[in-house]
């Protein structure tokens, strides 16, 4: 028996790859260019919320007795936001209107290595709560110290020029 022979369909010609390549490439890239700058925006407008909540206190509230103080209020507040069990071991909180602190991130004057965000040393000073936790409690009891205090604060900023605050790295 002889085998039939068939024969080869044409190949296809190299151009019309080329072009459906091209064509599919130009879309990932027009994709990148229009996507990441919204996921940027996201991003940082989540960690600019989550600053809001829990690190701006304006009016500041005030919790009921069952919570033995402000900081154990709060941080239990804190804790339920950030969904974790843990208790921080510190806590930083202004007691300013947003406006006063947004404008400290307008022009940041440096860029945090450590924290690969850009950060700023406020201008304006700022009455600031600092809740500590009580060093020989339990991890699970969360009692905390307060020492309410006018600082300057160091701020990371969401970008270098009109930026918004996202994290309090420390005092002054």
């Amino acid at each position: 028996m002889i085998p039939i022979l068939c024969p080869l369909p044409p190949a296809p010609s190299l151009s019309f790859f080329s072009l459906t390549g091209r064509m599919v490439l130009s879309r990932i890239l027009v994709l990148q260019l229009l996507l990441a700058p919204a996921l940027t925006f996201l991003s940082t407008s989540s960690a600019v919320r989550n600053f809001r909540a829990l690190h701006v206190d304006y009016p500041k509230v005030t919790f009921a007795e069952g919570f033995h103080g402000y900081c154990n209020g709060l941080m239990s507040y804190v804790r339920g936001w950030k969904k974790e069990w843990h208790c921080p071991w510190i806590h930083y909180v202004l007691h300013a209107p947003w406006t006063k602190i947004s404008r400290n991130c307008k022009c940041a004057d440096s860029f945090c290595e450590d924290f690969n965000e850009y950060c700023s040393l406020s201008q304006d000073s700022f009455l600031v709560t600092t809740c500590a936790r009580l060093p020989m409690e339990p991890p699970s009891t969360c009692q905390y110290n307060e020492t309410t205090s006018t600082h300057h604060v160091f701020l990371l900023c969401s970008r270098k020029y009109n930026g918004e605050p996202i994290y309090i790295t420390g005092l002054l």
